[in-house]
């Protein structure tokens, strides 16, 4: 069968450094740090004390008192973004058949605060399990997807997809997948994070995956640097409006570029740890050019994982050299996560969004707080280190890999 194009026409961002698409994208292109003092709970004991929190966020603003009872604040921030990616693209218009829009809402670990939040309430009582009759509906990963089709009344493919830090570019490969066989004219897709907490931060630490630069938190998250010691913490989330393009063409709707192609692969290699040669990782990559019909030399900018840990970052480039050989030296790379912190399971939405904003406005965001580059990397790579540059982007990528060893890459072109 001959598969249909899909493009996007709508986007939405929570973040830490911009509470919309426009604040998101003027924070990526001006380097600003979203990082400081934990203010969620007292970090004191804690060996990480900072994180890249959202910044003025009442969700009051959003919500009446009755509903923010029965979300979690991951389930919050997902709404919102899809809120804003539906009014971007124009989707509840009458003409627009609802039974063919799906929501597909990735999250690695969706209502973990109120898992700790209800635990706590137990512990800490006497006993009795006075639990929440929301508990469940507000802890569960897939809740997110479900609250946006009930508020839209969305009736097409409607799930999570879960795969830690791969989450939500796998839910954008899905999204991609459908559409173009026909199953969905449109759909809502992204991830949403709310895992600034007790317990989750205390378990990254337990795991030597966070950064403990407590005196220098605001270039903690220093992706690529000899000094890099951890990622850093990030929450938020990131929607994008995936539409059928002859769908979107007869509605007149904006479009912001066309998706091209996604790939996914695993590392089977480490619970945690990335394969050191970076053998999934050019296999994701691989994957993903040949489902867009592409040559490697047709890429103009990679939005790498990046996360500033001593063995991913490096891991990545290796695969990127490996993959793209002398090609990798005309490439823009950069790590938002330099900005945002990690996301975790919204990562790789709110970086496709920074990948697709790098088309439109044809501006590479940076990678910020690198002062000087790790040894073990090529020094010919263009990192895009501490400032925004200017070039013409017509195919951006994004990749995402989480632990168990799972990657997953999309790919935008200009339309």
């Amino acid at each position: 069968m001959e598969l249909k194009r899909v493009v996007v026409t709508g986007l939405g961002a929570l973040t830490p450094i911009g509470n919309t698409v426009e604040e998101y994208w003027n924070g990526l292109i001006n380097g600003v740090s979203g990082a400081n003092i934990i203010t969620r709970f007292d970090p004191s004991k804690h060996k990480t004390q900072f994180a890249c929190e959202l910044k003025n966020y009442d969700p009051g603003k959003y919500f009446d008192r009755k509903e923010v009872k029965k979300l979690d604040p991951y389930a919050q921030y997902a709404i919102i973004a899809a809120d804003e990616a539906i009014a971007d693209s124009g989707l509840t218009s009458s003409s627009v058949d609802k039974d063919k829009v799906g929501v597909i809402i990735a999250s690695g670990i969706g209502g973990i605060d109120t898992f700790v939040q209800e635990t706590k309430a137990f512990v800490l009582g006497d006993g009795t399990p006075k639990v929440s009759p929301f508990f469940v509906p507000k802890m569960i990963c897939d809740i997110a997807a479900g609250h946006v089709a009930m508020k839209y009344g969305f009736r097409g493919p409607n799930y999570a997809t879960v795969s830690a830090c791969a989450s939500s570019t796998h839910a954008l490969v899905d999204a991609f997948n459908l559409i173009r066989l026909g199953k969905a004219v449109a759909i809502v897709v992204g991830g949403a994070e709310a895992a600034i907490n007790e317990l989750s931060m205390g378990g990254f630490n337990s795991a030597q995956a966070l950064s403990t630069n407590n005196e220098n938190y605001k270039t903690a998250s220093r992706p690529f640097d000899v000094t890099r010691d951890g990622f850093v913490m990030g929450e938020g989330a990131g929607m994008l409006v995936f539409e059928e393009y002859e769908h979107a063409k007869a509605r007149g709707a904006k479009i912001y570029a066309e998706v091209g192609g996604g790939g996914m692969s695993a590392d089977a290699y480490h619970i945690t740890a990335p394969h050191p040669e970076g053998e999934g990782a050019v296999l994701v990559m691989k994957n993903t050019l040949e489902d867009a019909n592409l040559p490697p030399t047709a890429v103009d900018y990679i939005n790498v994982h990046g996360t500033s840990t001593p063995l991913g970052d490096v891991a990545e480039l290796k695969a990127i050299q490996k993959f793209f050989g002398e090609h990798a030296y005309k490439l823009n790379i950069s790590s938002t996560k330099s900005m945002t912190g990690h996301l975790l399971g919204a990562a790789g939405a709110v970086e496709a969004i920074a990948s697709l904003l790098a088309i439109v406005h044809d501006i590479v965001p940076p990678t910020i707080n690198v002062t000087q580059v790790d040894p073990e990397i090529d020094p010919k790579l263009n990192l895009t280190i501490g400032k925004a540059q200017k070039r013409e982007v017509k195919v951006a990528m994004s990749n995402t890999f989480g632990f168990g060893g799972h990657n997953s890459c999309i790919l935008f072109k200009k339309l």
